[in-house]
């Protein structure tokens, strides 16, 4: 017997149509981005992390030419915050990802092993995150869980 899932986003027409909390994480994910460490990409990420005491964490991706030994924007963030924050809950991630000279539209989700990671926060915090995503300019969209980017998910409830 064939199912299928069916996956829940917004699609957000452009930064403009964004709140202002929004666009502040837009704009800190976006900043972030000129500093990513990706000479052998030249594909650059920018994460920008709301926590419940309305602090902004970001981070960028992180190349290395012993590859897989980089790092993307997405858990360079997210684990600094887990790190640095235990106990504080993630309430939204904003991450743009294109090459570094791009003018893209196309909107750049998280990776598998950011999804997982992402995962891993959420059941921790026993919280959904919303996860927004987008490139340098267009369209964005936006989950209210990383379960709607990650279906059939591992999580400790298997082992």
């Amino acid at each position: 017997m064939e199912k299928q899932f069916i996956t829940h986003f917004e699609s957000i027409e452009s930064y403009n149509h964004l709140n202002e909390i929004e666009k502040t994480l837009f704009d800190k994910a976006l900043k972030i981005r000129e500093i990513a460490y990706a000479p052998y990409s030249d594909f650059t990420v920018g994460c920008a992390i709301l926590l419940e005491n309305g602090e902004i964490i970001t981070g960028s991706n992180q190349e290395n030419a012993a590859y897989p030994s980089g790092l993307c924007a997405e858990r360079t963030t997210i684990f600094y915050t887990g790190a640095n924050f235990p106990g504080v809950k993630i309430k939204k991630l904003f991450v743009i990802g294109a090459p570094r000279k791009a003018t893209s539209s196309t909107p750049i989700p998280p990776c598998g092993a950011c999804r997982q990671s992402i995962l891993e926060y959420e059941a921790k915090q026993e919280e959904t995150i919303e996860i927004y995503f987008a490139s340098v300019a267009g369209e964005i969209f936006k989950t209210k869980s990383i379960r709607d980017l990650l279906p059939f998910s591992f999580d400790s409830s298997f082992l």
